[in-house]
């Protein structure tokens, strides 16, 4: 019997299967698998000649590879520091967030420097042109195309150092049967790139579509086979954009960049925590400041909720920038080891300004915004807070403590509540104080086990 020549892979995360089945076994995923056609290369291209490698030591013998600055402080901040050359970046986010404005932008301020292309799938050639119109940047050097052919792409770049590729799930390339965006296209359309930016030495920024989930769509691989990978993030109700990265070969991690959307194209942020507090209103009850840590950043960021009777069986909790468990958790334990009754009320979490917070260090400033919003008191309006909880209700210390109480004294804070150190340690300009249990803090608040009852 002749074996089969295709294949069933799943379009969400690359299983293949000999069989169509309506549930991918991979992710659980639900009429994801898509016929595709088999290449066998050990029997179509077999490797008929070889040769000995050369190792080498470990030593570092050959001088670091200049970075190329792109001119937006905050872009080469979060690539680390500038572009690599030889580098692959991918850039992931929403539909209509901003990453081809960005790149545009990036691309411009490139092709003063160096000679840059902006190759463009979706779009045509006017409707770029339209754009760069509207952010001032008609006069750009930029290499201008419009194509889908990754060969005629390669093909093309000839000495260019900067391109960028808008986006991968449009490409395609003649050795495989499939539909562009499909896993196999994407898989072997990034492999192309990849080799050729390795052998030449060209960084090439890739554009990645998202799925609902908010990942970049197509195969898991291809984030392992790039070098950065870069997420656009931001809710359309705001004007903010942050850039994040989560993978980074020549740089840190989570860091972030934060740009503000104007008419006139993507702003930078020079300080991005007093524009996350701008909107700040005096004496208003569960506004909590917390001062975080986003890659090697400090950044004050406003905490709000709202902690309201409920008509339910089972109240409501929404929340908006931070962990729905981790609420739950926080929500738990000031029932039990505080003695606070919650359990029957809804509860509604926002971070301002559309940012996400991800690090524990924040249990402490959601704490206290639900005690203030629970017992209707004003926290201090000058007061910044930052801490782990625990299960058992004690507060732990977090990491870079006095990065985040030298930038909220330079925005003027003057008290700091903050885990009790395991050594002493003071700060100028701003007061300390320390707590080791969160009852201590509902006791600040004046919210004690025996008022739990006018609140219940």
């Amino acid at each position: 019997m002749a074996k089969s020549s295709t294949q069933y892979t799943c379009q969400a995360c690359g299983s293949c299967f000999p069989k169509w089945s309506g549930k991918c076994d991979g992710c659980q995923g639900w009429n994801t698998l898509v016929e595709e056609p088999t290449v066998d290369s050990f029997q179509k291209k077999p490797f008929l000649k070889t040769q000995k490698l050369d190792f080498s030591s470990l030593e570092d013998i050959s001088p670091p590879l200049p970075r190329l600055l792109t001119g937006i402080e905050e872009f080469d901040r979060v690539s680390g520091g500038g572009l690599v050359p030889g580098s692959v970046l991918l850039v992931g986010g929403d539909p209509g967030i901003g990453k081809s404005t960005l790149l545009l932008q990036v691309a411009a301020m490139i092709s003063h420097k160096t000679s840059c292309a902006y190759i463009s799938g979706e779009e045509a050639a006017d409707q770029v042109r339209l754009r760069a119109k509207r952010l001032q940047l008609s006069s750009a050097p930029v290499q201008l195309a419009t194509t889908t052919h990754i060969g005629d792409i390669l093909k093309s770049l000839g000495t260019t150092k900067v391109a960028i590729i808008d986006s991968i799930q449009t490409m395609y390339v003649d050795t495989i049967e499939a539909a562009p965006g499909s896993v196999s296209q994407v898989r072997a359309s990034a492999h192309d790139l990849i080799r050729f930016a390795k052998k030449h030495g060209v960084t090439i920024l890739i554009v990645g579509h998202v799925t609902k989930e908010g990942m970049i769509a197509g195969p898991r691989v291809l984030e392992h086979m790039v070098d950065t990978v870069l997420y656009f993030e931001g809710e359309r109700g705001h004007h903010f954009r942050i850039l994040r990265s989560v993978k980074n070969r020549f740089g840190p991690t989570d860091e972030i960049g934060v740009f503000e959307m104007t008419d006139k194209g993507l702003q930078e942020v020079a300080n991005p925590s007093a524009l996350f507090l701008s909107q700040r209103t005096e004496d208003m009850t569960g506004a909590c400041v917390f001062a975080g840590i986003e890659g090697t950043r400090p950044l004050l960021v406003e905490i709000q909720s709202l902690v309201a009777p409920s008509s339910l069986a089972t109240p409501r909790r929404a929340v908006v920038g931070w962990d729905s468990a981790r609420l739950s958790m926080i929500l738990a334990v000031l029932e039990t080891r505080c003695g606070l009754v919650c359990g029957n009320r809804d509860v509604f979490l926002n971070v301002a300004g559309g940012l996400r917070i991800s690090e524990p260090a924040a249990d402490l400033a959601v704490a206290a915004s639900l005690l203030s919003s629970l017992g209707n008191t004003p926290l201090p309006r000058d007061a910044v807070f930052f801490g782990e909880v625990g299960l058992s209700g004690e507060i732990r210390p977090v990491s870079q403590q006095e990065a985040r109480l030298k930038e909220a004294s330079k925005l003027g804070f003057k008290t700091a509540f903050i885990p009790k150190p395991t050594k002493p340690f003071s700060c100028e300009d701003i007061t300390l104080v320390p707590l080791a249990h969160l009852s201590e803090l509902a006791s600040y608040l004046e919210i004690t086990p025996k008022a739990r009852r006018r609140y219940a």
